[in-house]
């Protein structure tokens, strides 16, 4: 600690800032972290504070050399916000508006359980599966939260809405979109891993628009848990993030949600969530709300009933809105029409509840407004104002999306022709802002843009649920070019693998154009945290060559940085392909020595077709095989026909394919089948 406030104090001359001011001291602070205990971490918090304030400070001082204009304005910046006027606005004590935020996997849906389940929404005899929140399909089978969730519950007479926010990077559009809704979060840290990747994404979202943050420190009862530690590391991201005073003041709760118990202290936890509840109503801010201004509220998201249609679900900034009532939409290019309520809900229990009023500060669905867009604003038919629109950041992957022209297209598809292609990619543009579609070079291709691989797949298999058969390109990072020079994105590459497979790993980050940035134990036994920045081009394909390098043994996380320097040409794929030689069926005979020129992604009776790619080469190069061929049938007998032994094909999947194939190959998506093929407009090229 003394490294860390030595440079500071001896630039200012011994002034030392602290929470209650500016103190005069010749030496530095004594107050130093310890090891376990609440004063060392406090102290630990106070250290902290006084170098991020007195860097600041010293920061203005070098401004004001240089132009007192510039000064000023800095220290204006350093000053409290200025108060909003609150003639007009009120508190509503009755609601609390929060996010549940957090890196995958660190326990927000069952945490959301535990609350749920407490709150009494269901019968004591009710049973309820795990994680509740995650209705869809996709999620359950992942074991990954995909889209953002509503729900509410009362807790001694006071509504508090909760919004499930999913925790993986490339779905942080998803978490942009919602934080407007709420006046507070709940930022789940692991008691072991501490903050990962998507924590920082999410908490300096929070930050920025200047949320209240509880920390919930989840899974304390893990045996190896590390609390000290993951407290003292989330308090330096709030600094790291800039956060204010006030914010990094945090409140810190312990929990365990699969247990449903929550404690103020990690070694006294109660029997039940109510610690947890009572932190929500003290510390996370009422509603400041004008009910008597005109209507103003933010479609944030969309839904579909089959009876009602489409439901916009957004929070009333301003005034009242009721059932049956006459709204001015406005769009963020300045242009509005008119539109009618036809029914109103708000949520209660895991239930939308019909209501024929909703007062600012709440947060509501709505029906009737069938061509209404997130990001537009819901106002007062005379007197309404539009709200600033929803802005996320712009995607970094894009991949072609193309009409099936395999010579087994049309087989198993139920929408196959370009129209069906185009009105489903452009529908999902209505509820996924952060994806972009374009036109491609011909009438029936379409490029697509995504935050990532996952992000973009998950559209793709659930598009393929849907009856639609396409094909669809390798992925292709988004460059930019600034000044003449070619930039291209960058990420921070987190990479927890045991210690007997770290060289091969550091090996295997180097070769794509990774820089090393940290090295640390991670916590858990024999398992190190290695910390890479490299370009996104480099992440493509990475994931399968990581468990490869460690026998399955790696955990990737990744997080967007910035635009830096082209970084180079990067090889990806070292091996080449096996691809079929002829249409027909696969035989077990043709298989048998197929096998020994590399591995089989299928087994014998598939139809195949000439160009699919059936396994991969074991040497750099594609090579064209007969896996077709029957044995001939002579009239010559054998005493004994030769037994044929096939290894085990590999299983890839939808994710497996996309991070194979390289620029010649492409993915055959139908409801039945994932195919992989070289791509025919190449093939003819050469």
């Amino acid at each position: 600690m003394a490294a860390l406030t030595h440079p500071v104090t001896s630039v200012l001359g011994g002034v030392q800032w602290g929470r209650t001011g500016l103190a005069k001291s010749s030496s530095v602070s004594e107050c130093s972290p310890s090891s376990s205990g609440w004063a060392g971490r406090n102290h630990f918090r106070q250290e902290l504070q006084c170098v991020k304030l007195a860097s600041r400070n010293l920061t203005v001082s070098r401004k004001s050399k240089s132009s007192p204009a510039v000064c000023a304005l800095a220290i204006e910046e350093l000053s409290e916000p200025a108060a909003i006027s609150s003639k007009n606005l009120k508190g509503r004590s009755d609601v609390r508006n929060i996010a549940i935020i957090a890196h995958v996997d660190h326990g927000k849906t069952t945490l959301v359980d535990g609350m749920l389940r407490q709150a009494k929404v269901f019968r004591d005899n009710q049973a309820m599966q795990e994680r509740i929140m995650d209705s869809n399909d996709l999620e359950r089978e992942r074991g990954i939260t995909i889209l953002s969730k509503n729900t509410a519950i009362r807790y001694k007479g006071t509504k508090i809405n909760i919004i499930d926010t999913p925790g993986h990077s490339d779905f942080g559009g998803e978490v942009e979109r919602v934080l407007n809704m709420v006046d507070g979060v709940l930022l789940l840290v692991d008691s072991v891993e501490g903050p990962m990747p998507q924590t920082r994404f999410v908490l300096k979202k929070a930050l920025e628009l200047g949320h209240t943050v509880v920390v919930v420190v989840n899974k304390v009862d893990r045996p190896n848990a590390r609390i000290d530690y993951v407290v003292n590391t989330t308090f330096e991201l709030f600094v790291e993030l800039n956060a204010t005073d006030e914010q990094c003041d945090f409140q810190v709760v312990y929990a365990s949600g699969i247990q449903g118990k929550a404690g103020l202290e990690p070694t006294n936890l109660a029997n039940d969530l109510e610690p947890l509840f009572e932190t929500v109503l003290r510390v996370i801010p009422e509603p400041q709300v004008s009910t008597d201004g005109p209507l103003q509220m933010l479609v944030t998201n969309l839904d579909y009933d089959e009876h009602k249609g489409r439901i916009c679900i957004g929070r009333v900034h301003a005034g009242t809105i009721n059932r049956a009532q006459e709204v001015k939409v406005c769009t963020p290019d300045g242009n509005c029409r008119v539109a009618k309520v036809s029914e109103l809900f708000v949520y209660e229990n895991f239930a939308r509840v019909p209501v024929d009023s909703v007062a600012a500060g709440d947060i509501c669905a709505l029906s009737g407004l069938e061509d209404v867009q997130i990001g537009e604003t819901l106002a007062d038919k005379l007197e309404g104002v539009a709200l600033p629109t929803i802005k996320v950041e712009e995607p970094t992957v894009k991949m072609s999306f193309s009409v099936n022209v395999s010579p087994f297209a049309g087989r198993e598809g139920k929408y196959v022709t370009s129209r069906n292609l185009r009105d489903r990619l452009y529908r999902e543009l209505e509820r996924n802002l952060a994806m972009k579609v374009e036109d491609g070079e011909t009438a029936d291709t379409f490029m697509v843009s995504g935050r990532g691989t996952l992000h973009l797949t998950i559209l793709i298999e659930n598009m393929r649920r849907e009856g639609y058969e396409f094909m669809i390109g390798p992925p292709k990072v988004i460059n930019q070019e600034v000044n003449g020079k070619k930039l291209e994105p960058f990420e921070d590459a987190i990479v927890e693998v045991p210690q007997e497979y770290v060289g091969a790993v550091v090996d295997l980050l180097g070769r794509r154009r990774g820089q090393m940035l940290d090295m640390q134990s991670s916590g858990r036994d024999n398992s190190t945290l290695v910390k890479y920045r490299m370009p996104t081009r480099g992440l493509l394909g990475l994931r399968n060559a990581l468990l490869t390098a460690s026998r399955g043994t790696a955990i990737l996380n990744t997080q967007f940085h910035g635009f830096g320097e082209w970084a180079g040409d990067i090889s990806t794929r070292e091996q080449g392909s096996l691809v079929a030689f002829e249409t027909g069926t696969a035989t077990s005979y043709a298989l048998f020595s197929c096998q020994e020129r590399g591995q089989l992604f299928l087994g014998p009776g598939i139809d195949i077709y000439q160009g699919q790619i059936i396994g991969v080469h074991q040497r750099p190069g594609d090579l064209a095989l007969n896996a077709c061929k029957r044995k001939a049938a002579t009239n010559v007998r054998s005493n004994k026909e030769a037994t044929v032994v096939l290894a085990t094909p590999l299983d890839f999947s939808l994710d497996d394919c996309v991070e194979y194939i390289q620029e010649d190959e492409l993915v055959e998506v139908t409801p039945q089948s994932v195919r992989m093929c070289k791509n025919p407009k190449m093939q003819k090229k050469r």
